[in-house]
């Protein structure tokens, strides 16, 4: 998977671009008590914002943590990669989920209730913790489970599609370095 620091950026860039859309619709759909066109509509607005906020989240305390966290508990050279990038993903959630459900928590209980719809600031202060602690649990289960059965198998596909011709090379490259000093 990623080798170099531009090939992590890249990959958390595919990784965003295709959860944060993913998680406004459903964030939106909740709010709205259900999924429509009008929650599509109303949803475009907010993409943009999360997907800032998400991608540096994830590059600069996500991925960094959940690579750390789960080295702890898994070990690489015992243990099948498919269950190190299991490990992987599930810590990136667990730090990912609760981060996200914060900002989710200032934009739609925040900004949209006290900013546009007018509901007093006041409301949103007191309730604050019970409303994020409310968004991570209905959250979690939706984050774990489409990480890891749709979203992280996708970007992992798309990146090695992108990155293919390269890692290639790399290998080639190294392998040939192995044979001469071998000789």
């Amino acid at each position: 998977m990623p080798q170099t620091k531009f090939q992590k950026l890249m990959f958390a860039l595919i990784t965003v671009i295709i959860t944060v859309p993913c998680f406004v619709f459903y964030c939106s759909s909740y709010e709205a008590g259900g999924f429509n066109v009008d929650v599509i509509k109303n949803s475009w607005i907010f993409i943009p914002i999360e997907f800032v906020l998400a991608y540096l989240c994830e590059v600069f305390i996500g991925s960094p943590l959940s690579v750390k966290l789960a080295l702890k508990a898994i070990d690489p050279k015992k243990n099948d990669h498919m269950i190190v990038e299991t490990a992987i993903i599930c810590a990136t959630v667990g730090i990912m989920c609760p981060l996200m459900s914060f900002f989710a928590t200032i934009i739609y209980n925040g900004i949209i209730a006290v900013g546009i719809n007018g509901a007093p600031l006041s409301n949103f202060i007191i309730n604050f913790i019970p409303y994020w602690l409310q968004k991570v649990v209905l959250n979690f289960p939706f984050a774990l489970l489409s990480q890891l059965f749709f979203i992280q198998p996708l970007v992992r596909t798309i990146f090695r599609l992108i990155f293919k011709s390269k890692n290639e090379n790399q290998e080639n490259v190294s392998k040939e370095k192995e044979l001469v000093g071998a000789k």
